[in-house]
């Protein structure tokens, strides 16, 4: 029987679509043997031609994630996508490791003084921002890593 992941995204943009497709094959290609449960390749729920329901989407997608040995999520945006910050709630509760996947450029420069001191400026940080409540759920079951090729590579520790 093989190990099963739920990737958890944002999926209604183009980029986001593209972005998760190449993702995902990564993933695949480095994971053969592993089920990837990817919820844009859900036509019955996701065909914004057609129509499903709120509660058919979330049965579906919740089903398929407390069938996963582990959940992957993509952090990246302006904000941590609503969908994908539930489904982290979900997998934390149900003991599910998470995987964070989160690579804003502006976390880098923490240690540039210009950037620093910007901190005491109203309206001028140079750094992102993330859900702090979001990242703990992840961290206390999980990790999050800052490179695509870094979060591949760390999936193979929750095998």
């Amino acid at each position: 029987m093989s190990k099963k992941i739920y990737f958890a995204s944002p999926l209604f943009s183009e980029m986001e679509r593209v972005y998760n497709e190449n993702l995902v094959q990564s993933i695949r290609e480095t994971y053969p043997d592993v089920e990837i449960y990817v919820p844009q390749e859900q036509g019955e729920i996701n065909d914004k031609n057609a129509y499903a329901d709120s509660v058919a989407i979330a049965k579906y997608d919740t089903d398929a994630l407390l069938d996963s040995e582990l959940m992957v999520a993509v952090l990246d945006g302006s904000t941590i996508d609503v969908g994908v910050a539930t489904e982290i709630g979900v997998a934390y509760q149900a003991g599910i490791p998470i995987i964070g996947l989160y690579t804003d450029s502006r976390q880098q420069g923490a240690e540039n003084k210009q950037k620093l001191a910007a901190l005491q400026e109203v309206a001028e940080s140079q750094f992102s921002y993330i859900n702090l409540y979001t990242v703990g759920i992840i961290k206390m079951n999980g990790a999050i890593y800052s490179t695509s090729k870094d979060f591949i590579t760390a999936i193979n520790d929750y095998l």
